[in-house]
């Protein structure tokens, strides 16, 4: 297959769509500000830009840095930017549900987010999603979403835990602690682990040891900034209420 075919999938032709239109229903009920749509937007669009181009093709038959690129789409930006699109009402009445108010607590999101990397980043498992793109690559992408929507909710949504910007601070920093191990063993391992790469043709002067090294190390890289960033908001907003609470003290 041409390694630059463009292809279409259930990403892009259903659930894609369907975020769209729920959203628009949603803010019609619940009107949402400017910004809040444009995180939105960027969320679909960074959808479309990993399951409705070339690089869908390269994921599935050529480079895992490419399939690792999708994966940190549906994990990590999207659900981030996409929790970030709820206004506070909507955001109120989708976390008081139950499933939505036992998903988003704390110690159950962060172990759920991780759970579901490691355990679909398990060669057998990584390599039988590849095998079965019509069903078990959905599934993996659909839990991605899920596990990584779950994980950003009680760092950009106060309902329904409202947690103090210390808290949120020290979450996010535990979410890559724990979570940029994965990319490390991807750069460390001495051979390479997943066999639909190992035997593929790979890609731009790639071997498939070199590929999984850059994979790795993109994913270290991209967590340290994103993480790393979202702390420090957080870590700053946490230090100016101590130095304000300070200051009432006085």
């Amino acid at each position: 297959m041409d390694p630059y075919a463009w292809t279409w999938n259930g990403e892009a032709l259903v659930l894609v769509p369907s975020l769209v239109v729920a959203y628009a229903i949603a803010v019609r009920v619940y009107p949402a500000s400017r910004a809040r749509i444009a995180a939105f937007a960027l969320a679909i669009g960074l959808m479309l830009a990993v399951f409705a181009t070339p690089v869908q093709t390269i994921a599935l038959h050529y480079l895992l840095t490419a399939h690792l690129l999708q994966n940190v789409v549906m994990a990590e930006w999207a659900p981030a930017l996409i929790v970030l699109a709820l206004p506070p009402a909507l955001a109120g009445a989708v976390g008081r549900t139950r499933v939505v108010h036992t998903l988003t607590r704390p110690a159950i999101a962060l172990p759920l987010w991780l759970g579901t990397y490691f355990a679909w980043h398990v060669p057998r498992a990584y390599d039988f999603a590849l095998a079965h793109p019509a069903t078990a690559l959905h599934v993996e992408h659909l839990t991605y979403l899920a596990a990584g929507t779950a994980l950003w909710w009680p760092v950009l949504q106060d309902i329904p835990h409202r947690l103090a910007n210390g808290a949120k601070a020290a979450y996010v920093f535990a979410a890559f602690v724990l979570g940029s191990p994965l990319g490390l063993l991807l750069a460390l391992l001495p051979s390479a682990v997943y066999r639909t790469y190992r035997d593929g043709p790979g890609l731009w002067g790639l071997d498939p040891l070199s590929d999984q090294q850059l994979a790795g190390l993109t994913m270290v890289g991209e967590q340290a900034v994103v993480f790393f960033a979202v702390f420090a908001v957080f870590f700053l907003r946490f230090l100016r209420d101590e130095e304000a609470r300070g200051s009432t003290l006085r």
